[in-house]
């Protein structure tokens, strides 16, 4: 497993994350904690959470879960705890079931942190992330109709510098060793960066946004703020929601997945995206590769990546999924991947 830095903490993380967020409802306890063994077993260091998980759907009832799994996995293993990195999020705005939608701030940071250390059953957090911004974000499909106006720039950043100050306290008590963001654009991380080199406060590490090769927004922008600011890529849905797999084509919709969960996925399911899928399958049969493997060995090429952030439903999955964590790709096949992505820009 490679070891990449987490930004400038001097923590080191593997470039493969086991994400978490189906923990507590497509995927048992028993099941989640054989992952979590598996993982760490294999060299994997790098584990992904938030106090809204787990999802497919969110709901009131299940609001905290995934967390709380965790949790009884480190009371069983508390000799492991200080063996991998554990991330989790603070949700944003508007998530009713999470104190009643309120934004992220001075107010709702201390609460939100003590929540998330007694689910997990830990003395600190390794990196703590805010989910989404309070004045909105373009991921998750809302790109068509994301609006940057209607914000007042000045209430933006004294939120921003009352929540780095918030989060200083966090780190000055040892709740929290570092700071993240998720879901975020580069006007924002630009700014959450500069305050907090005025200030002394916690510098942004990483930036945990979708990233595949169905979704490349973090290509431009971000990519470049990424590599010269040392703030590196978290990719969530690698594997394009399970679209990149093959197993969604044709119309197939296998029992238990997200699909026959959430029909529509988050606004990702269209035509374009099967014909890009059809593409990559393609690729991947010509030389050989499973299509999963070589959709993270792909992303764990991009010159800003810190780490993939992979999900498996089962045991089984994550087996498949590690088989292939040693792969490096072949130019031939980048360069195939190269012209599939220009006739295929961008489905999501």
């Amino acid at each position: 497993m490679q070891m990449k830095p987490l930004g400038r903490t001097g923590i080191m993380v593997s470039d493969l994350c086991l994400g978490t967020m189906t923990f507590g409802s497509q995927t048992s306890e028993a099941d989640a904690h054989t992952q979590m063994d598996t993982a760490l077993d294999v060299g994997i260091n790098f584990v992904d959470a938030a106090e809204m998980y787990p999802v497919n759907p969110v709901s009131k009832e299940t609001i905290g879960r995934t967390e709380e799994i965790l949790g009884n996995w480190n009371v069983a293993n508390a000799a492991r705890r200080a063996n991998f990195v554990l991330a989790t999020k603070h949700s944003g705005e508007g998530l009713s079931y999470v104190r009643d939608g309120a934004p992220i701030s001075a107010k709702t940071i201390p609460s939100a942190v003590e929540g998330s250390l007694r689910r997990l059953q830990t003395d600190y957090i390794d990196l703590y992330q805010f989910h989404w911004p309070n004045r909105g974000s373009y991921m998750f499909r809302q790109n068509w109709d994301f609006a940057p106006s209607g914000h007042n720039t000045e209430d933006v950043l004294a939120n921003m510098q009352e929540c780095l100050e918030a989060l200083q306290d966090q780190v000055d008590k040892g709740n929290i060793r570092a700071f993240g963001l998720s879901n975020e654009s580069a006007w924002g991380t630009a700014q959450w960066l500069r305050l907090a080199e005025q200030t002394g406060a916690p510098r942004v590490a990483s930036v945990q946004n979708e990233y595949s090769l169905l979704c490349r927004h973090f290509d431009t922008d971000l990519g470049e703020l990424s590599v010269h600011e040392d703030v590196g890529l978290m990719a969530f849905s690698p594997l394009a929601a399970g679209f990149l797999t093959g197993k969604y084509q044709n119309d197939a919709v296998p029992d238990g997945s997200r699909m026959s969960l959430v029909p529509g996925m988050g606004g990702r399911k269209s035509s374009r995206v099967f014909d890009a899928v059809t593409a990559y399958l393609d690729i991947a049969g010509r030389h050989g590769l499973d299509p999963v493997h070589m959709a993270l060995a792909w992303c764990r090429t991009r010159a800003f990546m810190t780490s993939a952030i992979f999900g498996a439903t089962t045991a089984a999955q994550l087996d498949h999924l590690l088989a292939g964590a040693n792969l490096e790709l072949s130019q031939q096949v980048l360069d195939e991947i190269g012209r599939a992505h220009r006739a295929h820009p961008m489905p999501f």
